[in-house]
């Protein structure tokens, strides 16, 4: 029997609707698979404790998640109550940096039963490797002066580390699939740093000649992504690259509602982190009518990551099933509930 630890943290707005599904879910698949067992312990940060008790976390919440074998996270930030800035950092942030996750991983395919709003998606199926810990998003910088003299500035950070660790992983993630390498840069118009990502880029594929690779401009490759996203296989970028376009990637696939991602450690000193890429979405907020896909499939990530990719293939497998089926939320053209979606999964989970 292998018994995984996850820390859940269902956040804020609809992750609390769609983290209780997805592990309704997970639950499922410890029964119906007989060798697994989760044990969970949930966490009530986010805006709410936030207001209560000033931090989006306590001080020791790291300490707290540590000894878990993952963190499952639903969504974090509420603008109405707490500026995202704050709720990012305080927690979001503070996990991933924490617990040095230097990679984050967001997957895109066109999926079954899902209308793409692309003309002519052609099966597209990609993963975008982004860096995670540095780039554009560093904290170093400042304000200084006010009135019309006043000045901000953020300064990017990049590492020979940092940006060698995310393209290996995408080159090692590159050989499970394609063998297909796209880098993004923009080193026509960034003076500094994208110049030195190319060249990093260079030398880490010297060793990884069975590789096909190419160096895209960002913006060249925005366009490509919804123009002829099938030809693009593993796409590794800076961390606000990376950011950018796994959004495009989930509206092409139809709905931010159904992108998943994962936050990795790749030391195996602390827990990776599994989170949709959707936000909190006050606007749906008690409605039932939160997308769980999005939770579902990083369970599947998460279960990929505990080397258990069986039967995380067959949850993919099941999740587009029920898409073909039309059972889906109003964000994706259907108008099944959040739990009518999850059980109609599980219904198919236990018949497979």
């Amino acid at each position: 029997m292998k018994k995984f630890d996850i820390s859940v943290i269902p956040g804020d707005g609809i992750g609390v609707d769609v983290t209780k599904e997805a592990v309704r879910v997970l639950d499922t698949v410890a029964q119906i698979h007989g060798g697994l067992n989760f044990s969970y312990k949930e966490y009530d940060w986010g805006c709410d404790y936030y207001l209560k008790h000033g931090v989006m976390m306590p001080e020791d919440g790291l300490q707290q998640l540590e000894q878990s074998d993952a963190v499952f996270l639903g969504a974090v930030g509420d603008p109405n109550l707490v500026p995202d800035h704050i709720s990012l950092w305080g927690l979001l942030v503070k996990i991933r940096r924490g617990f040095e996750q230097a990679i984050n991983v967001r997957p895109a395919k066109q999926m079954k039963g899902i209308a793409s709003p692309l003309t002519n998606p052609n099966d597209f199926d990609f993963v975008v490797v982004r860096e995670n810990s540095e780039g554009e998003y560093s904290e170093v910088g400042g304000r200084m002066h006010s009135g019309e003299n006043e000045m901000a500035i953020q300064n990017a950070v990049f590492t020979r580390k940092g940006t060698e660790n995310a393209m290996k992983y995408a080159f090692e993630l590159a050989k499970t699939r394609d063998s297909r390498v796209t880098s993004a840069t923009k080193s026509n118009g960034i003076i500094h740093s994208m110049p030195f990502w190319d060249e990093v880029f260079a030398d880490v594929s010297q060793n990884y000649q069975d590789v096909a690779t190419q160096s895209v401009h960002i913006d060249a490759l925005s366009a490509y992504i919804v123009s002829k996203p099938e030809t693009f296989d593993v796409i590794v970028g800076s961390n606000l690259f990376g950011d950018i376009i796994t959004d495009i990637g989930a509206a092409i696939m139809g709905s931010i509602g159904i992108a998943p991602a994962a936050n990795i450690n790749v030391n195996g000193k602390y827990p990776s982190m599994f989170e949709p890429v959707h936000g909190s979405a006050p606007d749906i907020v008690g409605k039932g009518i939160a997308n769980p896909i999005g939770q579902i499939w990083t369970a599947k990530m998460m279960l990929d990551h505990f080397g258990e990719t069986e039967i995380g293939t067959l949850l993919l497998d099941v999740i587009e099933d029920v898409l073909q089926d039309g059972i889906m939320t109003p964000d994706i053209g259907g108008s099944a509930t959040t739990e009518e979606v999850t059980d109609r999964i599980i219904n198919k989970l236990k018949q497979a």
